[in-house]
């Protein structure tokens, strides 16, 4: 695959023919960044070899929901105008045959819409002026396989967008800076926040692995709101203009990632406690509670009435507040005794809890019910089809215990210091002690599910920029040699952090799924533009991004119908009859289902294997032998088999003539 030749067709936005000058670098296009977002682009690069792969590779490249999420952005760019193409993501009628679909309103497609925008704008722009925006190669990809054309380079689609996920992520380390320098109150801080977050990068980000992910767009801006909220923390009276620039940027958070709610709800938590523990003065709080009210509301409106907002257990905690505040629970003495303290943050859980479930019976809201369903799953024996979807994955399970610990000590450490200090002193630790209630709740949310330790491992790193604040570790002696005792620490950190990046650029490998892509080829020159499929959530994402047919289910979770569907489709996995079956895909209009042995083999651990997950829900069947095995000797006689490979087996389902 590393022998590249120019390739004949147009590399150029007006046309022009390849650029007849070797080039053998990896990943041009993408690596003009500033430093972080250079260090992503390589990762990424060294990971998949991109710069190497056909435009069909790199759309296989964005499995489960980045390659939902990346169609849609395909789409509007393919469309003849922006216009048409917001239109047809709006009136989708691919996603969920036969139903029509808005999809900007159920997946949070605001950054494929600005990016779509901005490349339309760009390609136009270069064609006006004849300004070269790609150069594509033909690629030998050996062991008899046929070469493929290869681009690099903004004007590829692809690359354009995994471009400005890298520079936005980049532009997020220089807040980390100025996060850990501001909270710190040395420019020190900063350095030790970045260092940390590079030493600590595996473990605080998977951007570089993932960059469709809704958390690529959204975390930058929650780093940007955290640092406004510090500010607005810091200073006696907030002006207007910070709580917009809070709001703008909170905004920004929830646009992009359905579950910023739950971010945002640890949020109002740390903010309540540090009210009620007499940190926080009742009119910043006040201030700060109705910029989260009308930014909730705007994101709403929005979202074109997205019901998943307002019966979220954010939204009931803001108005729980607001109507402790109307109820004159708020505004009490900080000398107060603590079980009278304790008993308002209960009510306020209580109440928070209690008003989500009436919002969601009064609306008939149950999109995020298999949310609560994981969190009781979490705490009891509580099990159903959904649940074990999320629990049989390795990132949903717990988090190790020793990481508890740890944060357990520097949480009741940063207590001891701000309550030995005397009341009129205690203003200054409202930033410690809101950082650190914030700490123990993206702690809590990571030992509940591991795969949100992506917001607690960045957060220990801006904690981390207190080492230098003088009114924290002033005792330690002068400037000079507070300073040499980060700097040491800040070394001894490095011999283990330097491994982690070695480890990280170390990653060298190269992305290829023939398989898939005979399948994708086959679905292409083989069924009618309008044939509808159902599969594995995973495939189903590939099939409408590279051959645009419609599809009954896909991997973004969050909906109540969505997930209905799923477990219709997933009955082939089941131990049931091949007629139950038959018919639950002929119901839903199915006329190719995709059978993949994997997903009727693989078992993660014990209870995790499909058939095993399907007992729960279809415990009189129990024991026999699963239906996909039956599927994978003979289709015979429910389905056709019209196509197969190791790993892929498509089974055409028979008309419904009722």
């Amino acid at each position: 695959r590393n022998c590249r030749t120019p390739s004949t067709s147009p590399d150029y936005s007006d046309g022009k023919g390849a650029d007849p000058r070797p080039r053998y670098t990896r990943g041009g296009g993408a690596a003009r960044l500033t430093p972080c977002g250079f260090h992503l682009s390589r990762l990424f690069e060294n990971d998949r070899h991109f710069s190497h792969l056909s435009n069909l590779e790199k759309e296989m490249a964005f499995r489960t929901e980045m390659g939902l999420y990346y169609s849609y952005y395909k789409t509007i760019i393919e469309a003849p105008t922006f216009l048409e193409g917001l239109h047809m993501i709006m009136n989708d009628r691919l996603t969920e045959h036969p139903l029509v679909i808005n999809t900007l309103k159920r997946f949070n497609l605001y950054p494929e819409v600005v990016l779509a925008s901005w490349y339309r704008m760009y390609t136009s722009t270069m064609g006006y002026f004849g300004i070269p925006t790609k150069m594509c190669w033909s690629i030998n990809r050996g062991e008899g396989l046929s070469p493929v054309d290869s681009c690099e380079g903004l004007g590829d689609p692809a690359y354009f967008y995994v471009t400005c996920v890298f520079l936005l992520n980049g532009v997020m380390m220089s807040l980390f800076f100025i996060y850990g320098a501001y909270l710190s109150g040395s420019r020190l801080g900063g350095i030790v926040t970045t260092l940390l977050f590079f030493f600590n990068h595996g473990e605080s980000t998977r951007v570089m692995w993932t960059p469709p992910l809704r958390e690529s767009f959204a975390y930058p801006f929650l780093v940007l709101q955290m640092l406004l909220l510090t500010y607005i923390l810091r200073t006696r009276s907030p002006s207007r203009t910070a709580l917009v620039a809070l709001g703008i940027s909170n905004l920004c958070f929830m646009l992009p990632w359905q579950f910023a709610q739950f971010v945002l709800l640890t949020q109002v938590a740390s903010l309540f406690a540090s009210y009620i523990l007499g940190y926080l003065a009742a009119a910043k709080m006040q201030s700060i509670l109705v910029t989260h009210m009308i930014t909730l509301g705007v994101c709403f409106l929005l979202m074109f009435g997205n019901s998943m907002l307002l019966t979220s257990f954010y939204a009931s905690s803001l108005i729980s507040i607001w109507v402790k505040k109307a109820a004159a629970l708020f505004g009490i003495n900080v000398l107060i005794r603590l079980p009278q303290k304790l008993m308002q943050g209960l009510a306020w859980v209580g109440s928070t809890v209690l008003l989500k479930f009436v919002l969601s019976t009064i609306l008939g809201a149950s999109d995020d019910a298999h949310i609560s369903g994981l969190i009781k799953s979490k705490f009891t024996s509580y099990k159903d089809f959904h649940t074990m979807m999320y629990t049989c994955a390795a990132e949903f399970d717990f988090i190790e215990l020793e990481v508890m610990l740890v944060l357990f000590y520097n949480q009741i450490r940063a207590q001891i210091i701000g309550c030995s200090q005397p009341f009129n002193v205690k203003t200054l630790f409202l930033q410690l002690v809101y950082h650190s209630l914030q700490l123990l709740a993206f702690a809590l949310l990571a030992v509940l599910i591991m795969r949100l330790k992506l917001f607690l491992t960045p957060h220990m790193c801006i904690m981390g920029s207190l080492l230098c604040s003088r009114q924290l570790f002033g005792w330690i002696g002068e400037r000079l040699k507070h300073q040499s005792v980060v700097l040491a620490v800040i070394a001894m950190m490095a011999v283990q952090g330097v491994a982690n990046l070695q480890a990280q650029w170390a990653i060298i490998g190269e992305f290829s799924n023939l398989p898939q892509e005979e399948l994708l080829d086959w679905i292409q020159e083989n069924t009618r533009p309008d044939s509808v499929f159902a599969g594995a959530m995973p495939t189903m994402a590939s099939v409408k991004l590279s051959t645009g047919r419609p599809i009954v289910n896909h991997p973004h979770y969050e909906d109540a119908g969505l997930r209905l569907r799923t477990k219709l489709v997933y009955s082939m996995y089941s131990r049931m009859s091949g007629e139950t079956v038959k018919k639950n895909l002929m119901k839903l209009g199915v006329d190719y289902f995709i059978l993949e042995d994997s997903w009727c083999t693989r078992r993660t651990r014990p209870g995790c294997s499909m058939p095993e997950i399907w007992d729960i829900e279809d415990p009189q069947n129990v024991g026999k032998i699963p239906l996909c095995t039956h599927m994978s000797r003979s289709s015979r006689p429910y389905f056709t088999t019209v196509f197969s490979n190791d790993i892929y087996k498509v089974l055409k389902v028979p008309k419904d003539h009722r």
